[in-house]
C-alpha cells in the first residue's frame, strides 16, 4: 500500500524485528521534526522495538548525521529563549529533560545567549507580562518576581527587570505584604 505509513502495515504490538523498519520509521519521525536521541529510543522501545534493532538504527542514523543532540539542543533554546521568553536555568533544564547532556546543554544556552544578557531578555519577558502604564504595586512586582524566577531568570536579572518598571527593589519582591507564601 503506497504512502501507508510503516506503523499502520504491522499490528499493534508487533515487535519489528528487521533494522530496516526501525530505521525508517525513525527517519520518517526525524523528517517531521528534529529529535534527540534519548526520544528516538523512547518511541522506538514504546512501538516494540528490540533492544540490539534499536542500538543499531541510532548508530545508523548518527553515521548518517540524522540525529544531532547538539543540532537539536541549538534549535530547541532558540525557539524557546525567541518564542517563548525562557530563561537560561529552565532552558538549561528543559534540554536536559529531552536527553541531551549536561556540557551540551551549557554550551546551546551559552552559544543562544552570547548575543544578549540575561538581564534584557527578562526585561523583554516582563513586557510581555506586564503591559500597563504604571508601576507594578508590591504584591504585583512579587507575584511577577515569581513568574519570571520559574521561567528560568536568575534572581539579579528579575529585580533589574522590575526595577526598570518602577518597583521598588526591596524585600517586598520576596515576601509581599498579607501573604506568607514562601518563595
Amino acid at each position: 500500500m503506497l504512502g501507508t505509513p510503516l506503523a499502520a502495515l504491522l499490528p499493534r504490538g508487533a515487535l519489528y524485528t528487521r533494522n530496516v523498519d526501525a530505521y525508517v520509521l525513525a527517519l520518517g519521525w526525524l523528517a517531521r521534526r528534529e529529535l534527540t536521541e534519548k526520544q528516538i529510543r523512547q518511541r522506538l522501545t514504546r512501538r516494540g522495538v528490540e533492544p540490539d534493532t534499536i542500538d543499531d538504527a541510532v548508530a545508523r542514523l548518527k553515521a548518517e548525521r540524522a540525529i544531532d543532540d547538539a543540532r537539536v539542543a541549538g534549535a530547541f533554546a532558540r525557539t524557546a529563549v525567541r518564542l517563548k521568553g525562557r530563561g537560561p536555568m529552565r532552558l538549561e533544564r528543559d534540554l536536559q529533560m529531552l536527553g541531551i547532556e549536561r556540557g551540551a546543554a551549557k554550551a546551546a544556552v551559552k552559544d543562544i545567549l552570547a548575543d544578549t544578557d540575561e538581564k534584557t531578555l527578562a526585561r523583554q519577558a516582563l513586557a510581555r507580562r506586564w503591559r500597563r502604564a504604571e508601576k507594578p504595586e508590591p504584591a504585583d512586582a512579587a507575584r511577577l518576581f515569581r513568574a519570571l524566577m520559574r521561567q528560568g531568570f536568575g534572581p539579579s536579572a528579575v529585580r533589574a527587570a522590575l526595577t526598570s518598571l518602577g518597583a521598588p527593589d526591596d524585600d517586598t519582591l520576596d515576601h509581599p505584604s498579607g501573604t506568607d507564601e514562601p518563595v
